[in-house]
């Protein structure tokens, strides 16, 4: 499995992911009204375009075929940069690891380029890749702190060890 930024060249594929991901979720899916299809659907042609520039959004590709994607992006909070996680969709069929991988493919690209905090909603989809983040649980949102951050994170631990008890760096693996 390849873990890649995508190009405008992937945008039929991923807009056929994204719909195949959401009739699967939602078997009425394509009985649904127009504009409630539309608002489901996260690969609109301006957002594919918006997240292709985002640095930190990737697809999962295998022999041609994506499997997954993660939309994400840099946004300030406060006084300090983070990224934020949109959304997450992995093909139902997708081999094992596919959301985890594709989740730590985000946290490296930010720990490359200095942002030492990973915002993103936790579904019970995403739960267990949090943990294996190291993350924290904050509300809603799990937070993976990168680097000497980790040690002082508020909230709970996702990986069940006691906070502050290690500092996270994302291991080399390519993303």
């Amino acid at each position: 499995m390849r873990y890649r930024t995508f190009t405008e060249h992937d945008y039929d594929a991923l807009q056929a992911l994204d719909l195949d991901v959401q009739r699967a979720q939602e078997p009425t899916f394509d009985t649904l009204a127009k504009r409630e299809r539309d608002g489901r659907l996260h690969t609109s042609l301006p957002a594919l375009k918006f997240y292709e520039r985002s640095e930190h959004s990737f697809v999962a590709e295998e022999n041609g075929t994506l499997h997954g994607f993660i939309l994400a992006q840099s946004v300030w909070q406060g006084d300090r940069p983070i990224v934020l996680v949109r959304t997450l969709s992995v093909h139902p069929g997708a081999p094992a690891g596919v959301t985890e991988a594709l989740l730590h493919a985000t946290v490296k690209s930010a720990y490359d380029t200095a942002v030492y905090e990973v915002h993103y909603p936790v579904t019970p989809a995403l739960r267990a890749a949090a943990a294996a983040e190291s993350a924290v649980l904050t509300g809603a949102y799990a937070v993976t702190h990168l680097g000497t951050r980790a040690q002082t994170a508020p909230g709970e631990r996702l990986d069940g060890q006691p906070a502050g008890d290690q500092v996270r760096t994302p291991p080399t693996q390519g993303a």
